[in-house]
């Protein structure tokens, strides 16, 4: 219904390298996500507007916002955003960085050095399972992210993302040109689309297949396997070793994160300042 007010609202905001995700969650349901394309030149107020913008399209009011909580690998956004969330919400929203409890042991050489889309993938991705698990996020970059059976988080992998890479063909072959990231009839592609995409779909999948399986055989635990991140459901289809696809898996360890640390009116917790009336 549109122009209603939720009860008690959290924003979550995962800002990536490509896309702005948000999530709005009341109480601990998600009940609206959206994205909008990640601007490095957009001010406070832009993002302001952007944000009201989105709400309305899904007919929530901008005062039905509680809290927030970002999470961020493009600082020069960061700032942005939150002055936007700050202006437009009168709240101080909770940022993913160090010092945040996690729940999770970092065990890279230099934790500082982990992306916050990745701790926050590990942190949900753990909470769901409670045992060994990679996360497989198609985004910007195709990122392998693995925890142990006891809620460390070890390392992973990072490759080139899959628009990232056509991409980058397209402007090196010149007689190539850009196609629809869709599944094509069959492996054996019999025309040049298909063929582009049979090698984006399939030969992702078999990357994905093998690294997992190489992951496994090295970390020696059961693991489960999660993917997420915008092209997820295309390629995991057709993988072997992806267990299950969660698109929001981000938005959830956000709604984690900011209830483990922030005390709020609906009864989570909240650190940083209180909401300005």
């Amino acid at each position: 219904m549109r122009g209603t007010t939720l009860g008690c609202v959290l924003l979550v905001v995962d800002i990536g390298n490509t896309n702005v995700v948000c999530g709005l969650y009341q109480d601990r349901a998600l009940c609206h996500a959206f994205r909008a394309s990640t601007r490095t030149g957009g001010t406070s107020d832009e993002y302001a507007v952007m944000l009201r913008q989105m709400m309305d399209l899904h007919g929530v009011r901008s005062g039905s916002i509680d809290a927030a909580i970002v999470a961020s690998v493009v600082p020069p956004v960061t700032d942005a955003l939150v002055g936007a969330i700050r202006q437009g919400f009168h709240t101080d929203p909770l940022i993913v960085g160090p010092g945040l409890k996690t729940g999770i042991s970092v065990l890279y050489d230099n934790p500082r050095d982990v992306g916050a889309d990745r701790i926050v993938n590990a942190v949900a991705a753990y909470d769901r399972v409670h045992a060994g698990v990679i996360v497989v996020d198609f985004g910007t970059a195709t990122t392998f992210d693995c925890i142990s059976p006891q809620g460390e988080y070890l390392g992973g992998v990072i490759v080139p993302g899959v628009q990232l890479s056509l991409d980058a063909l397209l402007v090196r072959a010149a007689r190539l040109t850009r196609v629809e990231l869709a599944e094509p009839p069959r492996v054996v592609g019999r025309n040049t689309t298909h063929a582009l995409q049979s090698g984006v779909v399939h030969g992702y999948c078999s990357l994905v297949d093998g690294l997992v399986q190489k992951l496994k055989r090295e970390l020696g635990f059961p693991c489960e396997v999660i993917a997420t991140g915008g092209l997820a459901q295309l390629i995991a289809k057709h993988s072997t070793t992806v267990g299950s696809v969660d698109i929001n898996l981000t938005l959830e360890g956000l709604r984690l994160l900011y209830e483990r640390n922030a005390r709020s009116e609906c009864g989570s917790v909240r650190p940083r300042g209180e909401r300005t009336p």
